[in-house]
C-alpha cells in the first residue's frame, strides 16, 4: 500500500511540473527502505532509456542533487562541466539538454529527486525552478503524512495493549493523546482522497481505543470542532492550533467556543474533559 500511495503521489506531483513548467520532459524516483533512487516515472519520454535507472549520490546531475539535497540544474548536460558524466548514454539517447533536478527532502533526509528537461540547450527560468520545487514540496508532503500515519499506527497498536485505557493516565496514553492531535491537524491538508481517509480511520481507531464510545443521542462535533478540541487537548493556543489547521485564529475561537456550548463547558479543560467522555478524542 505505501509503495503504491508514494508512487499515485510521485505521478501527480509529475504531472503538475510539467503542466506548471511546460517542459515536455519529467521523471522521478524514490528510495525506500534503503534501497538507491531508481527513475521510476516518467511522462513526456520517447524511449525508454531512463526508466529504472539507479542513480547514485555524487553521479550526474542527479547524484550531485542528491549529495547536495538542493536544486541542480544544467544548460547542457553533454557538455556541462559541473557534474560526472556516467549517465551521458541514457541521456543522449532520451535527446535531452537543459535539465533540473530537485530534492525530495523529509526531515532533512533526501528521499528522492524530481527531474525535468529540455531537449534545446536553453537556460531554465524561474517559472521552471518555482514549479520543480513546489512539486517536490507535494511530494515531501504526502510522504511526511505517511511517515505520520505509520508512527501513528504503532501508537495506536500500543494503544491496543492497554489493559484498561479509560482509567490509563502514563505516559503512553499521553502519546496516544499527542498523536491524535497531530493527526487530527495533518488530514485536512491531505489532497489525496484515500491517503486522507487512512488518516481519519487510524484517527477514529485511536478515539474508540480510548473505550469511551458516545451514548446514544451524545454530543454531536463537527470534523472541524473535533481538530481544535484535539489540538486544545495537547496544550496549544489558538494561535498555535490555528497555524496548525491553516485556520485563521478568530476561526479556532468561533469552532471553540461551538464545541464547549454543545459539550457544556466553561473553559477549555473542561471542554476537553468531557470530549473524552463523550468519546470524541482518545
Amino acid at each position: 500500500m505505501a509503495e503504491r500511495i508514494d508512487a499515485v503521489e510521485l505521478r501527480a506531483a509529475l504531472v503538475r511540473l510539467r503542466r506548471g513548467s511546460g517542459l515536455p520532459v519529467v521523471f522521478g524516483g524514490l528510495m525506500d527502505g534503503g534501497r538507491p533512487l531508481r527513475i521510476g516515472e516518467l511522462h513526456g519520454a520517447v524511449t525508454p532509456a531512463l526508466r529504472g535507472l539507479a542513480i547514485s549520490p555524487g553521479n550526474g546531475l542527479g547524484g550531485k542533487c542528491l549529495a547536495l539535497a538542493r536544486p541542480c540544474a544544467v544548460t547542457d548536460y553533454p557538455v556541462a562541466r559541473h557534474i560526472t558524466h556516467e549517465y551521458d548514454l541514457p541521456v543522449s539517447a532520451e535527446g535531452l539538454r537543459s535539465v533540473i533536478a530537485v530534492p525530495v527532502v523529509v526531515r532533512r533526509q533526501v528521499r528522492g529527486v524530481l527531474y525535468g528537461a529540455l531537449r534545446d540547450a536553453l537556460p531554465l527560468g524561474e517559472r521552471v525552478f518555482d514549479a520543480a520545487v513546489a512539486a517536490a514540496r507535494d511530494v515531501e508532503q504526502a510522504l511526511a503524512v505517511r511517515d505520520e500515519v505509520s508512527r501513528l499506527v504503532a501508537v495506536r497498536d500500543e494503544a491496543d495493549r492497554l489493559v484498561e485505557p479509560a482509567e490509563a493516565s502514563g505516559p503512553s496514553w499521553e502519546e496516544v493523546r499527542h498523536a491524535h492531535g497531530e493527526l487530527r491537524a495533518l488530514a485536512p491538508r491531505v489532497l489525496d482522497e484515500e491517503l486522507r481517509a487512512r488518516l481519519l480511520a487510524v484517527c477514529g481507531r485511536l478515539e474508540s481505543a480510548a473505550g469511551r464510545p458516545a451514548p446514544a443521542g451524545g454530543v454531536a462535533l463537527t470534523p472541524r470542532e473535533t481538530d481544535v478540541l484535539a489540538a486544545v487537548a495537547t496544550g496549544a493556543t489558538n494561535a498555535t492550533a490555528a497555524r496548525r489547521l491553516g485556520l485563521r485564529p478568530e476561526t479556532v475561537k468561533g469552532y471553540l467556543r461551538s464545541a464547549m456550548r454543545k459539550l457544556g463547558a466553561h473553559t477549555r479543560l473542561e471542554a476537553v474533559v468531557a470530549a473524552r467522555r463523550a468519546g470524541a478524542l482518545p
